[in-house]
C-alpha cells in the first residue's frame, strides 16, 4: 500500500487561504523534523548519559527546576550484582542503577540500540516523589517487546533512529529513582540457557513540562486573528476581529488545519455532534461514505493536551482506509487522575519520539479513564492516519489506547463507552461495521508472516494480531460490549 505524505508547509497555506477566521483558541509551540535530535549532556553533567544522536540534553539540574515545554533525561544502566537466590537456575548479569536523585520527572521507560532485540527478563523501578524522602515499592515495567511499532520496512521503522524499548510506566512527580534489569534464568530443565540482556540499555525519565494555558475568557482583550496566527512574523492591521490568544506557528497550524473541516484553527477540542449532524458533515468529510455512522464525539486535540510540534516529524502520513480498529492499553499504570492525562499524553509522546526514535505519538487515538478522547498521531482525525500501534497492521487500521493498565484491573465504564463512540463514528465514516470481520494483509508481526491474511474483527484486541497480553485480559473481555455498542451507534 503507497503511503502519501502531505508536509505542513502546504496545509498550512491552504489552512490560511481557505479558513474562516478563528474562535478563541488555544496556543500551541512550533514543530521541526524529528530527525534533529540534539546531543545528551556529557557524562560529567549529572544525571546524564553520554553523548548520542537519539537523546535530548536537558538544561542543568538546579533543584526542582523543570523546562516548561517537557525534557528527557537519558542514563546508560551499570552491572548489577548478580541474585543470591539462585533456585531457579543460574542467572545472566543484570544492569540497573541504584538510588540516586534526578532531575525532576513523571514518567520511566528503558532503551536499547537494537530495535530488533528483545528484551527476556524483568524490569523495575522505584521513585521517590519529588521532594519527599520515602520510596516507593518496586514497580514492574511491561517489557513491551516490539510489539507497538511502525511496521517492518516502513520509512519510519528503517529511520536508523528506531530503537527497542519497554512499555512507559507513569510514576507521577519525581526526583529520585532506582531500576534494575534482570535477564531470565537459565532451564536446565529445558536445557534453555540465560538470554543476555539488550546492548546499549539506557533509563529514560521524562518530564512532560507545563499543561497548556486555559482558553481565555470570550470577552478577553487582545489576540491574534487566525492569519496573523499563521504568519506570525508579517504585520497585519490590528482591527481585524475573530482573535485567538497566542501565536501559532507555521508548523503547529499544519496539525490544527488538517482538522479545519471539523474545528476552527487552534481549536483546543473539537466538539461533539448530533447523529443528524455527523451524517451531513460525513458528507464532505469523507465522499462516498456509508449511512451507518455514529455520532461524532468530543475529542481533545493535540493542541488542548499540548503536544509539543516540535517533536514530531514534519510531514504526515497516511494510507488509503481505516477498516478496522485495534485497542490497546498504554501499560503506563492507573495511577493518574484525569486531571492529570494530558500530562500523561505528553510523556508517551516524547517517549516514543525522544526514547524509541518513532516520528510521532505512536497510537492513532487515546482514551483517559474518565472517558475522554484525544487526538494521537497527527494528520487529522478524520483522516486515515498511519501510525505505530500494531506492528504488521498498521496500514488502513487505527490505534485506541486506553490509558492504564488492565492486565488485572477492570477498565471504567466510561473508558469502554468512549471507545465504542470513537469507533462508531470513525469507522462509520469508512463504511466499516463495527460488528463485522476483515481481511487484513500482515506486514510481518512475528504472529503472522508476512503477506499472509489474517481475517479479524473490525474491532480487535492488539492480541489478534500480535502474541503480547495487550491490551490487558479486563480490557480484552469489554471489547464485545464496545463492539455492539458501537454498532448500535451507527443505526446498526
Amino acid at each position: 500500500m503507497r503511503t502519501l505524505l502531505v508536509t505542513s508547509v502546504g496545509v498550512t497555506c491552504a489552512a490560511a487561504l481557505t479558513l474562516p477566521l478563528a474562535a478563541p483558541a488555544l496556543s500551541a509551540p512550533a514543530a521541526h523534523s524529528a530527525s534533529a535530535r540534539p546531543p545528551s549532556l556529557s557524562p560529567e553533567s549529572p544525571g546524564s548519559g553520554p553523548p548520542s544522536a537519539r537523546t535530548e540534553a536537558a538544561p542543568p539540574p538546579t533543584g526542582t527546576t523543570r523546562a516548561p515545554a517537557g525534557s528527557t533525561q537519558s542514563l546508560p544502566l551499570e552491572p548489577l550484582a548478580a541474585p543470591s537466590d539462585r533456585s531457579v537456575g543460574p542467572a545472566a548479569p543484570g544492569q540497573g542503577l541504584e538510588r540516586r536523585t534526578a532531575r525532576p520527572f513523571s514518567l520511566v521507560g528503558v532503551v536499547w540500540d537494537d530495535a530488533e532485540a528483545e528484551l527476556h527478563g524483568t524490569v523495575q523501578v522505584r521513585t521517590r516523589a519529588t521532594g519527599g524522602t520515602s520510596w516507593s515499592d518496586w514497580q514492574d515495567v511491561e517489557t513491551h517487546n516490539a510489539e507497538h511499532a511502525a511496521d517492518l520496512g516502513s520509512a519510519e521503522r528503517a529511520s536508523g533512529a528506531v530503537r527497542g524499548a519497554t512499555a512507559p510506566l507513569w510514576v507521577g512527580d519525581s526526583d529520585g529513582v532506582e531500576v534494575r534489569v534482570r535477564p531470565e534464568a537459565a532451564d536446565p530443565r529445558r536445557r534453555s540457557a540465560a538470554v543476555p540482556l539488550p546492548e546499549g540499555l539506557r533509563l529514560e525519565l521524562v518530564d512532560p513540562g507545563e499543561d497548556p494555558a486555559p482558553e481565555p475568557a470570550p470577552d478577553a482583550p487582545a489576540g491574534r486573528t487566525a492569519t496573523q496566527a499563521v504568519f506570525a512574523g508579517n504585520p497585519v492591521p490590528p482591527t481585524t476581529t475573530g482573535l485567538v490568544p497566542e501565536v501559532l506557528t507555521a508548523e503547529s497550524a499544519a496539525a490544527s488545519a488538517v482538522n479545519a473541516d471539523l474545528a476552527p484553527l487552534g481549536a483546543a477540542v473539537i466538539p461533539a455532534l448530533t447523529k443528524a449532524e455527523t451524517a451531513e458533515e460525513a458528507a464532505i468529510v469523507a465522499a462516498g461514505a456509508k449511512p451507518y455512522i455514529g455520532p461524532r464525539p468530543r475529542i481533545v486535540t493535540r493542541k488542548g493536551w499540548g503536544a509539543d510540534e516540535k517533536l514530531r516529524e514534519r510531514d504526515f502520513a497516511y494510507t488509503k482506509s481505516v477498516k478496522a480498529a485495534f485497542v490497546h492499553h498504554s501499560a503506563t499504570g492507573n495511577n493518574y487522575t484525569c486531571k492529570q492525562a494530558p500530562s500523561v499524553l505528553r510523556s508517551i509522546y516524547r517517549y516514543h519520539v525522544k526514547s524509541s526514535g518513532w516520528r510521532d505519538f505512536g497510537y492513532n487515538f487515546a482514551v483517559d479513564k474518565c472517558g475522554n478522547i484525544y487526538e494521537g498521531r497527527a494528520g487529522g482525525v478524520s483522516k486515515a492516519v498511519l501510525g505505530a500501534h500494531t506492528l504488521g497492521f498498521n496500514t488502513n487500521t487505527m490505534g485506541i489506547a486506553v490509558l492504564g493498565t488492565y492486565s488485572s484491573t477492570n477498565p471504567p465504564a466510561a473508558a469502554v463507552t468512549a471507545v465504542s463512540k470513537l469507533t462508531a463514528w470513525k469507522l462509520g465514516l469508512f463504511g466499516a461495521n463495527p460488528k463485522g470481520k476483515v481481511t487484513l494483509v500482515s506486514g510481518g508481526s512475528g504472529k503472522y508472516k508476512k503477506g499472509k491474511k489474517v481475517k479479524m474483527k473490525v474491532i480487535s484486541g492488539h492480541r489478534n494480531a500480535f502474541a503480547t497480553e495487550c491490551p490487558g485480559e479486563r480490557l480484552y473481555k469489554k471489547l464485545g460490549k464496545a463492539r455492539t455498542s458501537s454498532a448500535k451507534l451507527q443505526g446498526r
